[in-house]
């Protein structure tokens, strides 16, 4: 059986200061990740709010509410044993940014992409010196390999738990710029969302908002928004 499957046994989830930051106990006893690792994170902050998701449960550990859990223990069993691998993984969608890639038609979707995202390029390109450039079309073109390996030093310096929040920034809006600005403060995560989401917004406009959709994308919004506050406390 696995964790998730757990009944509640603990009274009290509790913080506990480690000699590599902190742990969260249940009545005395450490969290434990899937793959058996002690959950032990780089602050405070995270841990407290890992402690109140277990406080929060009920009879039954229900892991969908409980998402700085599951980020966690993906930087410890997922991200730490492959680091390299990770960021390598994620400064790869620099060469194919959502960002860089506009639609030819209709002329206010061009124009609205252009006002949303040129200045997000002009910021990747100020603060990291990589320019990016946009293309018409969907046809991939690679970009400058210089720019690209800039890029990447930003995302390789970050740590196990700051990257495995980045990853779902970068995966989940399709650029790695957007989740670069969300991390270093040029956008909130309200804002890179919604930047994010500039095509499905125009299409809704046209043609209505799909129920089903909205509801996937609300999710997802969520989904965004947690992995940006687990960014900044594993951030300290």
């Amino acid at each position: 059986m696995s964790e998730w499957a757990l009944k509640r046994f603990w009274k009290a989830a509790e913080v506990v200061p480690e000699a590599e930051g902190y742990t969260v106990t249940l009545d005395g006893r450490g969290v434990r990740t899937p793959a058996k690792a002690r959950l032990v994170v780089p602050t405070e902050a995270l841990a407290r709010a890992i402690a109140a998701e277990w406080q929060a449960q009920d009879q039954r550990v229900d892991p969908s509410t409980m998402p700085f859990t599951r980020m966690a223990n993906s930087a410890l069993d997922k991200v730490i044993p492959q680091h390299a691998e990770v960021a390598d993984m994620l400064a790869d969608y620099g060469d194919s940014d959502l960002l860089c890639y506009r639609a030819t038609a209709p002329a206010a979707l061009v124009d609205r992409q252009c006002a949303a995202w040129d200045p997000l390029l002009d910021w990747a390109a100020t603060v990291h010196g990589a320019r990016l450039l946009p293309v018409a079309g969907v046809m991939h073109r690679p970009q400058d390999p210089g720019a690209l390996a800039r890029l990447s030093q930003a995302v390789h310096a970050q740590s196990a738990f700051q990257l495995a929040a980045f990853h779902d920034l970068v995966s989940m809006s399709g650029s790695l710029v957007i989740a670069l600005a969300v991390m270093q403060g040029a956008r909130t995560a309200e804002e890179g969302w919604a930047l994010s989401r500039i095509d499905e917004s125009w299409q809704a406009e046209q043609w209505g908002a799909d129920e089903e959709a909205e509801e996937v994308a609300e999710r997802k919004r969520l989904e965004f928004l947690h992995a940006a506050v687990f960014h900044e406390m594993a951030s300290g």
